[in-house]
């Protein structure tokens, strides 16, 4: 096989495992009843006028499944910090002492779990276009090697591949979709 088609394929595998490991990152922020820091890590708080991620002002720990402390390195930013959570709409209300910020995550009700497996099949299929646009940019590029000397059998037998690439990696997609959603649903 013509080795420019190699390095399209190469990249193509290399970016949609990226897709999938991104889709993976918003799956881990929809909560599943359990607590856990990931659920923050979308948040920031004003620290000196910028934008900084919660987890580099504060330490973030579970004391057990359904609470979350969390300690700002500063004590002048437990304010920030909760309203930053209470912006964030995450239906956790923040219970701040003047020291620690504890957020006690309720046990998820029946419609609150189809609301959130409902977000799950969002984020999979932006993940699964993800993939398919991957598939589509790289596909272009593969005919556009037909001018740097790549034959037609070549560029078939690449867009071949690519489809292959394609439907694996639309397979793991759906595969973190249902094991979140089993997450979810499980009682």
């Amino acid at each position: 096989m013509n080795e420019l088609i190699s390095i399209e394929l190469d990249d193509c595998k290399d970016k949609m495992s990226k897709a999938v490991a991104h889709t993976e990152s918003e799956l881990t922020k929809i909560r599943a009843g359990k607590a856990s820091p990931s659920m923050l890590d979308g948040i920031s708080v004003d620290y000196y006028g910028s934008a900084t991620p919660l987890s580099q002002v504060a330490n973030i720990n579970t004391t057990d499944a359904r609470t979350i402390v969390i300690q700002p390195w500063e004590k002048s930013l437990i304010n920030a910090i909760e309203k930053s959570i209470t912006d964030a709409n995450l239906g956790i209300n923040p219970q701040n002492d003047g020291i620690v910020i504890r957020l006690n995550v309720p046990p998820l009700t029946e419609e609150r779990r189809r609301d959130l497996v409902k977000k799950v099949k969002e984020e999979t299929e932006k993940g699964r276009i993800g993939v398919r646009n991957i598939r589509k940019d790289v596909n272009e590029s593969i005919k556009k090697l037909k001018n740097d000397g790549a034959s037609e059998d070549e560029i078939k037998t690449a867009e071949g591949e690519v489809q292959k690439l394609t439907d694996a990696f639309i397979v793991k997609v759906d595969k973190l979709a249902e094991l979140k959603e089993k997450d979810i649903m499980t009682v």
